[in-house]
Parts: C-alpha cells; structure tokens; sequence
C-alpha cells in the first residue's frame, strides 16, 4: 500500500487525470449506470471529479451519471449558484437529497430539536450514536446533525432508488482518516461500493486541474476559502484566492468545523464520506 500510495501520489498530472479515467471506466463497466450515482457538492474536488466523469462519458459515446447533491440545511448560497451553473451548463441531471423530517423541526441553525417530534427512522438512528439527551441543537455539521442531514439523507435516498455504486471525491491528503480508502470500497446498510476516481490527486492538483481545463468552481475560492462545508462552521484563514496560498505547508481543512474532523473516523463508521 505504502509504495502503491507514494508511486500514484508521485505521478505526473496528466498520469493523474488518467488514472482517474480508468478507475471511473471501471466502474461504468461493473454497475448500471442508472444504479451509479456521483456524489457532488459543489465544491472544487467533487466538480473536479463530475468534469472527469463527463470527458470520460464524451470520449465514450456514452451518457452522463446521474448526481447527487446533499442539502444539510445550511448550504452557501454561492455553492447553489456555481451548481445551478454547471447543471445547466454540462446537462447534468441531479437530485437534491435532504432529511427534511429534521430540518423542518428547525426555523434557523441552532434552534433545539426534540428527539421525540422525529420519526422513527430518525430516532433509531439517533439510537446508533448513543445520544442519550432529548434534544439536540439544529447544527448541520455536529456529531448528530452531521450523521442525520448528510449521512442519514444519503441513505435514504440510496435506499429508494435502490442505487449499488456512489461516486465520491475523497483525496488521500485531505484528511488523515481517509488515507487507508481504495479506490473500491464495500460498504454496508445498505449495500453498495463506493468509487473514489481522484484518491490520488493532491489540492494542489485539483487546482492546476482547474486551470488546465478552465473547470467552473465556486466563487468563494477566490475570497480565500479552500474547503466549503456547511456555512454556520465553515471560515477563511486568508484574503487570498484558495489556489494562491501555501498549500503545501499549511492545513487544507482547518477552516471547517474541528469537532468534526476530531471525529471523523467516528463519522465515516457510520457511513459518511
């Protein structure tokens, strides 16, 4: 692993881009395409990795997945536009995936919701975390809010369409936790393999990438953000447009919430990205 790990991380951009175009053709090859979904947030990796998948699908003749975009209940406005934008532009048809069992209980972030106003699916989940207090607050990126509006959302839709492969766009780098992935992963409850296509990209890949291939991206790069999470825990370090900071030296995520990266191993236990 370690020497696959440095080798893949060691090659060259346009190696990357290709690498990334295998492991996306070898998973249009094992799953129908209307089972496979591509998880997409708006942010710079997971458009980055729709990109990948529509030059694959051009190159190929074929059509495009179709998409996923999670609504945790506090999404950046400028992240609806850059979505809207490419949606229109690429001919992407995506569905908006959000646990409005919870939101709805909320008017704004950090109003108190009762465990006992939810339903049951929710509750049993609640159970899993062995959360014990009759009440939690309305935060998208907590340990509660995170499993309910992101994990729990995506479930659920996988469930009803009965999807078998999501498409994510994870990076060895970005977090310590996700540095064991593969780019095929089983996973459980319910049942599916996950696809990670740009594992072996670094951020500043992603960024040269963008450039290279004049990729839309969302406009709150240029104020100095480099990782776009939910917009009540998500800050900047910098003035600096994301690409022209020390991203080699410097912390890619310590702008979103640190409770949550303390824990995110915990988090994708139970099924996150």
């Amino acid at each position: 692993m370690e020497e696959d790990y440095q080798a893949l991380m060691n090659l060259s951009l346009g190696e990357k881009i290709e690498k990334s175009k295998d492991v996306i053709r070898q998973g249009l090859r094992e799953f129908p395409r209307e089972k496979l979904y591509v998880a997409w947030t708006g942010g710079k990796d997971s458009t980055t990795m729709l990109w990948l998948y529509r030059q694959v699908c051009q190159e190929d003749g074929a059509p495009l997945p179709n998409a996923m975009f999670i609504d945790e209940g506090h999404v950046f406005s400028e992240i609806l536009d850059l979505v809207e934008e490419v949606k229109t532009a690429w001919n992407v048809k995506v569905t908006v995936v959000k646990n409005t069992d919870v939101s709805e209980k909320a008017r704004q972030v950090g109003d108190l919701i009762r465990v006992a106003d939810l339903n049951d699916r929710n509750r049993l989940e609640i159970e899993k975390l062995e959360f014990a207090e009759p009440a939690f607050p309305f935060e998208p990126e907590s340990y509660v809010g995170n499993h309910l509006m992101k994990t729990v959302a995506m479930n659920m839709f996988m469930e009803n369409q009965e999807v078998i492969a999501l498409s994510t766009a994870i990076r060895w780098d970005e977090q310590e936790a996700r540095i064991e992935e593969s780019y095929f992963s089983q996973r459980q409850n319910p049942d599916h393999t996950r696809i990670h296509p740009i594992l072996h990209f670094k951020e500043r890949d992603i960024w040269n990438t963008i450039q290279q291939e004049k990729i839309p991206f969302c406009s709150l790069y240029y104020q100095g953000y480099r990782s776009l999470g939910a917009k009540g825990s998500t800050t900047k370090d910098s003035d600096v447009p994301a690409w022209e900071q020390d991203l080699e030296n410097t912390t890619e995520r310590a702008g979103r919430g640190q409770d949550k990266e303390q824990i995110m191993s915990q988090l994708r236990s139970l099924g996150y990205m």
